[in-house]
């Protein structure tokens, strides 16, 4: 049963019961964009090994970059909430942006006018198609939530952020909140 019907600027946090899918076990996605044509969103808390740097060596810095999820993941995207400041941004919603001019971004970067809590660095997305993610919602994959931080998600999300969430669902959700990842491990 579907308690709140997903909308772009929503969170869509990973229900317990999906243990052993690599790629959103204990995740939360920001959902960028969802019509009739599908659903586009980002990992919020699954920091990757490298920084922006790794990967972008004219770029001064370590910001982290994250698993944004399993489509085009030698791709890089990026959200954040200076659109006054990076040109040909998105709006998702609540103040929080996607993309924008890459040079001026890269630029304001190595300028330090940029802080790691007003950008989020992603290699991949997480995609739907048509109907898709109604159908994964029907099977109870996903809790959809609010994004009750607004633009301060960016600063907010972390590795604990899946237990934070599951925490603020209550009830038997709590249970969750502490069991191992791999519960055939403990």
């Amino acid at each position: 049963m579907i308690s709140i019907l997903p909308k772009k600027g929503h969170l869509l946090i990973a229900e317990p019961s999906i243990l052993g899918d690599v790629s959103f076990n204990r995740s939360v996605v920001l959902l960028a964009e969802h019509n009739d044509e599908g659903s586009i969103g980002f990992i919020l808390n699954k920091p990757l090994s490298y920084s922006i740097n790794d990967l972008i060596p004219e770029i001064d810095a370590t910001f982290e970059i994250y698993n944004g999820g399993p489509v085009e993941q030698d791709n890089l995207y990026f959200i954040h909430t200076i659109p006054d400041v990076i040109p040909n941004s998105v709006e998702i919603s609540n103040g929080i942006y996607w993309g924008g001019d890459f040079e001026t971004t890269k630029q304001l970067i190595n300028e330090d006018k940029i802080s790691k809590n007003q950008i989020r660095f992603f290699l991949g997305y997480s995609g739907w198609s048509v109907n898709q993610l109604e159908m994964e919602l029907q099977e109870n994959a996903w809790i959809v939530s609010e994004n009750t931080q607004k633009n301060k998600l960016l600063s907010k999300a972390s590795n604990q952020f899946w237990k934070e969430k599951i925490i603020e669902q209550g009830g038997e959700y709590i249970l969750f909140s502490n069991a191992p990842e791999n519960p055939t491990l403990n």
